[in-house]
């Protein structure tokens, strides 16, 4: 959308928001991201209007707009389902929370600029909220292997090739680990998954099990080691955290059963492991 039209259509949504009492707010736990992390936001609504609203009856009642900053280029590919109905009464307050990816791609680095955009059945008006800048920066690459995926179905041929990527990101909480999903190209990004944070010395361990899952071991804080496991699709199934006292945890590979493990270290179980205990 052109900056000069949407500056102005969120000037005429503030002006009825304001009028309506009835307030939007954009929120998300962090605003950096590397690309095709997954990024969620959450719309805080406050009615102050003195009616109960029903909302998330129709599926455009809260839509998106995002703008790129300085030729940040991003790919809409379908309307983020917001679909659930519930009631907001009076003096109330209600959270809707959403992914926007996929159906907003951030595959380049860049600032972008992102507004809510809330209706209200019967009041012919719409609020706005306030804009929030995103911004998507490229991480740097730290190891990478080549792994296949069989065929499920269809003609007989060779394994699809993809890759798991190992990528740090200096972000104000700190340095993050992340694994990224990809064909072998890195023109397709299948998902990018955070796994926890990186002290900026270490060299994580990776090994490959039978089943083409990457197992990932890492310095993540003094004496503190990190485990995580994440599969072909991307998805973190494994993560616990080890502590270094006399023997330096590490992976080792069961050649008889073909299953990864963490010897040495001592376990210390938290509320952030995987399956949860």
């Amino acid at each position: 959308m052109h900056r000069g039209a949407l500056l102005l259509l969120a000037s005429l949504l503030v002006n009825g928001g304001a009028f309506a009492q009835v307030t939007a707010e954009l929120v998300s736990d962090r605003d950096q991201f590397i690309p095709g992390e997954t990024i969620q936001v959450s719309v805080r609504i406050v009615n102050r209007s003195g009616e109960t609203l029903k909302l998330g009856t129709q599926p455009d009642w809260l839509t998106f707009t995002v703008e790129g900053k300085h030729d940040a280029v991003f790919e809409k590919t379908g309307e983020v389902p917001v679909l659930g109905e519930f009631t907001l009464g009076s003096a109330k307050m209600a959270t809707k929370t959403v992914q926007l990816t996929p159906y907003f791609t951030f595959n380049n680095p860049g600032r972008y600029q992102l507004a809510a955009i809330v209706r209200i059945p019967g009041w012919n008006q719409a609020i706005s909220s306030n804009p929030k800048t995103l911004q998507v920066t490229k991480g740097t690459k730290i190891k990478e292997v080549e792994f296949g995926v069989p065929r499920s179905a269809g003609p007989a041929g060779a394994p699809e090739v993809r890759k798991y990527t190992l990528v740090k990101s200096t972000r104000l909480d700190g340095m993050q680990l992340y694994v990224q999903v990809s064909d072998r190209s890195d023109s397709q990004l299948f998902k990018v998954t955070e796994v926890g944070l990186l002290v900026s010395f270490s060299e994580p361990e990776i090994q490959l099990d039978r089943f083409s899952n990457l197992h990932v071991l890492w310095q993540s804080g003094a004496r503190i080691f990190t485990y995580a496991a994440v599969n072909a699709e991307g998805q973190l199934f494994v993560r616990q955290v080890y502590e270094f006292e006399q023997v330096r945890p590490k992976l080792a590979n069961d050649e008889e059963t073909g299953r990864i493990r963490v010897i040495g270290g001592t376990r210390r179980k938290t509320s952030m492991d995987l399956p949860p205990e």
